[in-house]
This record gives C-alpha cells, sequence and structure tokens, in this order.
C-alpha cells in the first residue's frame, strides 16, 4: 500500500507541475494527499465520503507539531483542496468513476480577506522606492498584475520595450499571456534593466529580476523587498502611521485588479489581464467606479 501511494503522489505532483501550478503547491499538495492517503489506508476506488470527512475531523483534533495549540482552518483547509484536486485529477483519468467529494461541502476558513490597497496607498509605496530595482518590483506585481511564480520565473526575453508587453510563458494552468505596460511603466522597467541589471554581477543570466548576489529573484526576495518599501512608507504617510495592513505580492495584484476595474474595464479584459481561465475567478474584485487606465499605471 506503501508503494502504491508514493507511485499516486508522485504521479500526481508531476500532473501539477505540468498543469502550471506553482513551486510551492507541486510540493503542498501532494504532501497533503500524503498525509490524507495514509491516514485513510484506502485505495483511490476505495474512498468515500466517510473517509474525507473523518480525516477533516481527525484535522481538526490533530495538534501542531512546531507549536502549542492544533492546526488552523486556513492550514485544514490547504488539505481539503489539495483532496479535491486530487480525486478531481484521478477522475480525469478514469481512476475512479465516482468522486466522492464533488458534492461535499466545508466550513470555510475565518481569515481575513486579502483587502485591495486604495489608491493612494499604492502611490505611497512607489514614493516609498529608493532603488529602480523596487520600483521595478512594484511594477511587477501591481501595474503588470503577476504572480508570485511568473514573477520568479520572469526571463529577460519575456520583456519587450519597444512593443510595450511583457510576457508570461508558464502561468497557472500552463497559459500564456501578452501583458500591455504603459509608457511609464515600460520606461521604468527599462531603467531597471539598462541601469542596475546590465551592470550586475549576473550569475543567471536569463532572468530579469536578481538578487543581491546576482541569481532570480525568489519568492522570497520579491517579499522582503516589499517589507523593506512598507516601512518606509511610515516617514512618507501624512499621519506617519504608513501603511497598516501586512501586504503581500498578491495584495498588489489584488489590487490592481480592483482598480483596472474601478476605472472602467470590462470583466473579460481583466479577466484576460491576470490570467483567469473563468470570469468567476475575476468577479470577486467588482466594486466598479469611473477613473482611467494611465491614471493606475
Amino acid at each position: 500500500m506503501q508503494n502504491l501511494q508514493n507511485e499516486l503522489t508522485e504521479n500526481f505532483k508531476n500532473y501539477l507541475q505540468h498543469v502550471g501550478y506553482s513551486k510551492s503547491s507541486c510540493y503542498m499538495l501532494p504532501e497533503c494527499v500524503r498525509d490524507f492517503l495514509s491516514y485513510s489506508n484506502k485505495q483511490p476506488n476505495q474512498i468515500t465520503q466517510k473517509e474525507i470527512q473523518s480525516f477533516y475531523e481527525h484535522l481538526q483534533q490533530r495538534p501542531h507539531k512546531q507549536k502549542e495549540g492544533g492546526l488552523s482552518e486556513v492550514y485544514i483547509n490547504h488539505h481539503i483542496y489539495a483532496i479535491r484536486v486530487f480525486l478531481n485529477w484521478l477522475e480525469s483519468i478514469g481512476e475512479i468513476k465516482y468522486n466522492p467529494i464533488s458534492v461535499m461541502k466545508f466550513k470555510a476558513p475565518k481569515n481575513n480577506p486579502r483587502q485591495p490597497l486604495p489608491q493612494e496607498e499604492i502611490q505611497l509605496l512607489f514614493k516609498a522606492t529608493i532603488t529602480l530595482k523596487e520600483t521595478a518590483i512594484l511594477h511587477l506585481f501591481y501595474s503588470c498584475g503577476l504572480r508570485r511564480s511568473e514573477g520568479e520565473a520572469l526571463n529577460i526575453k519575456d520583456v519587450h520595450f519597444k512593443q510595450q508587453i511583457l510576457y508570461v510563458r508558464e502561468g497557472k494552468g500552463a497559459k500564456r499571456r501578452a501583458v500591455p505596460m504603459t509608457a511609464r511603466v515600460t520606461k521604468e522597467l527599462e531603467n531597471y534593466y539598462q541601469e542596475e541589471r546590465r551592470t550586475a554581477r549576473a550569475k543567471d543570466r536569463e532572468a530579469f529580476m536578481l538578487n543581491k548576489v546576482g541569481m532570480r529573484m525568489s519568492g522570497d526576495n520579491y517579499n522582503k523587498a516589499l517589507k523593506e518599501i512598507l516601512k518606509r512608507t511610515e516617514s512618507l504617510s501624512r499621519t506617519g502611521s504608513g501603511i497598516k495592513q501586512e501586504i503581500t505580492l498578491h495584495h498588489l495584484r489584488h489590487s490592481i485588479a480592483t482598480h483596472l476595474l474601478e476605472s472602467g474595464l470590462s470583466l473579460e479584459y481583466v479577466r484576460d489581464f491576470l490570467g483567469h481561465a473563468f470570469l468567476e475567478s475575476t468577479q470577486i474584485y467588482t466594486k466598479v467606479n469611473q477613473r482611467q487606465l494611465n491614471k493606475l499605471c
């Protein structure tokens, strides 16, 4: 049984990599599935709603391995999401005839929803940048709406200054897309490339963004840079408190999506801009007002 579980999780991981899931998801989701298969000790065609419900209740009682207390609702939800993706995959390849989780519902985690930043706070972030690299980082994740994994994978050949287009070669679900850039975004990305990127001691010759040692920027590198910018907003804000909420790269993507819709752009346009497969994914950003794209970027 152990060999079968290992083979299943490895094949599942290969599937996730093939369809374009991020590196972190390709690691996390199979590990969650491995936990479930070890707990249930069932073959795929023997898994029922009873096993899934039992595992869900087990997670709610299981102590945390690294600190006091139990597992967070978000962590439990990750396991349920992993099982759902796993069983959907098994159903799609004909390994199971009935998907037991397809009609099951679970309590949504009580985490704070990711709030978009007001445009004033976005401008404050740009004012707090010191280097061309920091400005470029904000443009990649706000002005271009990239996901963390897309920023990590960005290469020099993907950024076309003359055409004012940035290409995402491997988006989520292996979807490719072309992201239009305004003149300001293009100029400031080109400034970084010409004045900082080209003069750096690059060990990675393909990556567009480099860290301090000349290697490709990782998601952690990007987040650390964003935190440094965030700290500096305190001295620039009128109240001296800066931007209060803890923000991540995805807050920037969430913000540009909301701001584009506020500017009057259609759901279809914003869907294509973000690389969503379905309009339903874009509709969470709908808070419409009347402004223009060039005022944002």
